[in-house]
């Protein structure tokens, strides 16, 4: 069972920066596919961006594309969410999570960490 932990949030002010990290728990993500969720308050979770373990390719929604960069460190088991030119619209708890699950029936989220832009 696949067991990730997600931290780094925090409070910052629109145009700021943060760094998330995803680490993972007792394995290596090498041939694991890892993304980043955000659920804000009043709506549904949907899909931020995404990194493919086999060759890095990269993936990012529409509304983030551009500001935010995913990375990867195999040897650290971790994930990292690189977050610039934050606005208030991104304010959420983020969440890591495999890419491949069905959000609406996916239940490992754990308690994500929370981000918060205050404008």
């Amino acid at each position: 069972e696949v067991q990730l932990q997600a931290s780094g949030g925090g409070l910052v002010q629109v145009g700021g920066s943060l760094r998330l990290s995803c680490v993972a728990i007792g394995f290596t993500f090498d041939d694991y596919t890892i993304g980043w969720f955000r659920q804000a308050p009043g709506e549904e979770r949907e899909g931020v961006s995404c990194i493919i373990g086999d060759d890095g390719s990269t993936y990012y929604s529409d509304s983030v594309k551009g500001r935010f960069t995913i990375s990867s460190d195999n040897a650290k088991s971790t994930v990292y969410l690189q977050m610039n030119s934050l606005k208030p619209d991104d304010t959420a708890v983020y969440y890591c999570a495999p890419c491949g699950i069905k959000v609406d029936e996916y239940h490992s989220w754990g308690q994500g960490t929370q981000v918060t832009v205050s404008s």
